[in-house]
């Protein structure tokens, strides 16, 4: 699949010189640096897939009055993130099979126009449904342990502001990495942000499993059934799935990131730059397992 204008830069480095061009092209005639041949059509449908589950997660909760709270509208907004970097992917997804088969013909400045706008837009979404998930954490742990004040600290106003900041902040960010994508250190600064947002939400989780924990442990030896150690499993269950889906689906696009800036010329990380599109479906997964995690567990 050929990706968006930064994203397809971002399959190889850019800052390879050409004496080195000749070590990765014989390193990447092997046969497990060839990558993967993704077609269209599955970029498409797992869109599609995307794109459903997330509509029924913003409809349930714009319809259901019982669901119009902070915490609900924080996954509302992560549902609508996931959705945009569904509808990113179908759009480029549907154009490129149009131009493939002759159906469509544009001209290379109208494509080049095309590319900035999905481009800013994917990126946009990336960097929201990141922020929202360490909001929903956040707010997560407001409950558990201010559960007293968790009304008067999460008012709706301030939701409002942090929901409208968070989407401000994405779209600047979203330009920004479009505008100057060849350069290190934007990459840094994105590498920087998702570890940031990956221990956040770890020692987050953690700490609230503790006390979760702590607390079934109490409430088991005072009325001594054993039914809540069954309660605690199911706790630590939710928060494996919950972390590994989020490292899985996020770190091997930013280990990409992070071999781009550390060792762009290394053989061995050139065959890895090659299953790029397998990083992108992982993604694009992220967006279809969200809406199972956050609406229905």
């Amino acid at each position: 699949m050929s990706t968006l204008a930064p994203l397809r830069l971002l399959r190889e480095p850019w800052n390879t010189s050409k004496g080195n061009q000749s070590n990765v092209t014989t390193v990447g005639s092997s046969t497990w640096c060839q990558g993967l041949d993704i077609p269209n059509e599955f970029f498409l449908t797992l869109g599609l897939v995307s794109l459903v589950e997330n509509l029924l997660v913003v409809a349930a909760i714009l319809k259901n009055r019982n669901l119009h709270s902070p915490m609900y509208y924080f996954i509302c907004c992560l549902a609508i993130s996931d959705m945009l970097v569904s509808v990113s992917n179908l759009v480029e997804t549907l154009f490129m099979l149009l131009m493939e088969h002759g159906m469509l013909v544009i001209r290379a400045s109208i494509v080049r126009h095309m590319d900035n706008v999905i481009d800013m837009l994917t990126c946009s979404s990336v960097v929201s449904s990141l922020s929202f998930l360490g909001v929903i954490a956040v707010d997560r742990y407001i409950t558990i342990f201010y559960a007293l004040r968790y009304h008067s600290i999460m008012t709706l106003q301030r939701a409002v502001v942090t929901m409208a900041s968070v989407w401000l902040a994405s779209t600047i960010s979203g330009t920004v990495f479009i505008i100057y994508y060849r350069n290190n250190a934007i990459l840094l600064c994105l590498i920087s942000f998702f570890l940031f947002m990956l221990v956040l939400m770890l020692v987050l989780y953690i700490h609230m499993f503790a006390l979760a924990r702590h607390h079934l442990r109490s409430m088991s030896s005072q009325q001594k059934q054993p039914v809540y150690r069954s309660s605690s499993l199911k706790g630590a269950v939710t928060l494996t799935i919950l972390l590994g889906v989020f490292f899985i689906c996020w770190g091997p696009f930013f280990f990409h990131l992070i071999l781009i800036v550390t060792c762009p010329t290394n053989p061995f990380c050139t065959c890895f730059f090659s299953y790029f599109n397998l990083f992108l479906i992982l993604i694009i997964c992220n967006s279809v397992v969200d809406p199972l995690i956050y609406a229905f567990r």
